[in-house]
């Protein structure tokens, strides 16, 4: 019998930012040598055999990205488990829009299922509130991957995916989890995904070898590495994105202080909720193949 395949697509997450290993050190590891990652520790405990895997991911990926060149790139494959982990880096930009999200989602896990494959999905914490944001401008981007999260929830249960409910819960603020950036799970918090992934694979059969291990050895990172972090690297990072995105998100923070004022808050989540259910009931009305 053939080895199983198992096949990874999305963005800097699944790549294995901030999981880093030495140069051809384990499965999986990332250009240059650099990263590992949760998605290369969970195939080696898929099957009790050696299994076939293969990272698409690319760091700054959108879902725009994932649909266009690492689906097709991906189905050519034909893996028998594929995971598709996406949707932090649409929220961060000024392009912004939960249809086209839904849309390209849809497309992607309809493709895969439709093959056989077996997929793996997850909803993640906001980026607002991993960076430390003020609340008037973590608030508008928490809405947004709220927005991703409910669709990813719905778009899961009608592919039948394995979903990993990742977007709450300890590991959230739980520093040792997380690198220096703190957008990016550290090596613990690859590990804890990884696990967690293992888990409910476990209880559907679909994963027969050793879970991953939970020990590692790296620190949790202080707060001087945080800030030079944002001083070398992380200034690059915010500038990329605040090209794109600062003009819209005081926009949007302009909008979130009247609402504010006015005590109606509630009116920005029960529109974002709105365009959710949009988003959802056209691609209802449109005729998909059923899942395998």
């Amino acid at each position: 019998m053939r080895r199983v395949r198992f096949v990874a697509l999305g963005d800097s997450l699944t790549e294995g930012v901030g999981d880093p290993v030495g140069s051809g050190r384990g499965s999986g590891v990332g250009a240059g040598g650099r990263w590992r990652g949760w998605a290369a520790l969970l195939a080696a405990g898929l099957a009790e055999e050696p299994v076939e895997f293969t990272n698409l991911a690319v760091s700054g990926a959108q879902t725009s990205d994932v649909a266009a060149r690492q689906l097709p790139a991906g189905l050519a494959l034909r893996p028998d488990v594929v995971s598709v982990v996406v949707g932090v880096n649409d929220t961060l930009r000024g392009t912004f829009d939960v249809r086209e999200v839904a849309a390209r989602l849809d497309t992607v896990y309809s493709a895969f299922t439709g093959q056989g494959a077996l997929l793996l999905t997850a909803c993640l914490p906001d980026p607002g509130t991993m960076l430390g944001l003020p609340g008037v401008l973590a608030r508008p981007l928490a809405r947004r991957q709220r927005a991703v999260n409910a669709v990813v929830h719905a778009l899961s249960e009608r592919y039948g995916a394995v979903h990993l409910h990742a977007c709450e819960g300890d590991w959230v603020t739980d520093r040792a989890m997380w690198s220096a950036d703190r957008l990016h799970p550290g090596e613990g918090g690859h590990r804890q995904l990884a696990l967690r992934f293992h888990a409910l694979l476990a209880e559907r059969g679909a994963a027969t070898g050793p879970a991953p291990s939970s020990d590692h050895g790296s620190p949790a990172p202080t707060g001087p590495a945080s800030l030079w972090w944002l001083a070398t690297a992380g200034t690059g990072w915010v500038a990329r994105r605040c090209v794109d995105l600062l003009p819209q998100l005081l926009t949007l923070a302009a909008d979130e202080l009247r609402h504010r004022a006015r005590g109606t808050s509630t009116r920005l989540d029960l529109r974002a909720s709105a365009a959710v259910g949009a988003a959802l009931a056209a691609l209802s009305a449109t005729e998909r193949p059923e899942a395998a």
